[in-house]
């Protein structure tokens, strides 16, 4: 058995639909958030080092390079023929329409590529966006705004930072929504402050605000941030892994079934730049930690059950 034997995921739910496994290709647009261009703050969230996601060597280069870079390291690990466009770093529904525009475009370009994802925050959904990105869709091609939510405590919103509210979440929402749109959301567990039950309630939330997809991260501490300052002064303790699996795992068992799980555990590709918890480097005692919690009360299930 498998993790995927007992939820949807979504390389499982690509590889239905489009016949074969689909690769992301993470990519960075150069573009910023409202967070960190002065517009609502400067510095970002306390736990923000994009940094952490990308090589020690990146660098950014322009979109079509990076795609043809990207793939070709894919084909010769992998032999992979089929992928997104996933637009990673910072808020990349953020900027002039027309920038935006040909970013999208210019990631569409390959034929192999079927589709975009777009990370960005629940207060920089525009119609112009929504629009453009529906147009896109319309035209064939596989479309997810991934929105980072992380917690729907308002609370635990401003402590971290954010700049947004959970009501600029469900604003985001009902305007995604009569696109046709499909929204992942990305939710923390192990935020300064918050408790088993809060981290529940926020996927409780989220569930009846209406997504396709969700996200799971642990909260890293890594080099540079506000966070890592907290931590080192004693002020934070990071999430176990006993912990992680516990709040996750419940978390999982309760959703329903045509709920498409992106992710269940994120791990930091900058080693480097990782100070906690330093049991997310690896990633197979959390997967299959995971799995155990739902075989022991969960029965499987075959993707067809899903359609």
């Amino acid at each position: 058995m498998a993790l995927s034997d007992y939820i949807t995921t979504f390389g499982q739910y690509l590889k239905a639909k489009y016949g074969e496994k689909i690769y992301k290709l993470s990519l960075h647009a150069d573009v910023t958030c409202p967070n960190r261009d002065g517009s609502k703050g400067i510095g970002g969230c306390i736990f923000c080092n994009n940094k952490s996601f990308f090589p020690n060597d990146f660098k950014i280069r322009p979109i079509a390079e990076q795609i043809t870079g990207n793939i070709n390291r894919l084909q010769q690990k992998t032999g992979a023929r089929k992928y997104i466009a996933y637009f990673q770093a910072y808020s990349n529904t953020y900027g002039d329409i027309n920038y935006l525009k040909q970013l999208y475009q210019e990631a569409l370009q390959s034929p192999d590529v079927i589709g975009l994802c777009v990370g960005t925050r629940p207060d920089c959904i525009t119609e112009d966006v929504l629009e453009l990105l529906h147009q896109i869709q319309q035209s064939g091609y596989e479309v997810w705004l991934e929105l980072g939510l992380q917690s729907t405590h308002d609370t635990t919103l401003a402590a971290i930072n954010r700049g947004h509210t959970f009501a600029d979440y469900q604003s985001a929402i009902k305007k995604t929504s009569r696109y046709g749109l499909n929204v992942c959301t990305h939710l923390i567990a192990g935020l300064p402050g918050e408790t088993k039950s809060m981290v529940l309630d926020s996927w409780h939330r989220v569930l009846d605000a209406g997504v396709q997809g969700v996200k799971w991260h642990p909260l890293h501490v890594v080099k540079g941030t506000q966070l890592a300052r907290m931590w080192k002064q004693g002020d934070y303790r990071s999430i176990s892994r006993e912990s992680y699996l516990d709040i996750v795992g419940d978390a999982l068992i309760n959703t329903p079934r045509e709920i498409i799980v992106h992710r269940v555990m994120s791990t930091v590709s900058r080693k480097d730049l990782l100070i906690e918890p330093q049991w997310t480097d690896h990633r197979w005692p959390v997967m299959n930690g995971l799995e155990a919690k739902l075989a022991a009360v969960t029965a499987p299930i075959g993707f067809a059950e899903m359609s």
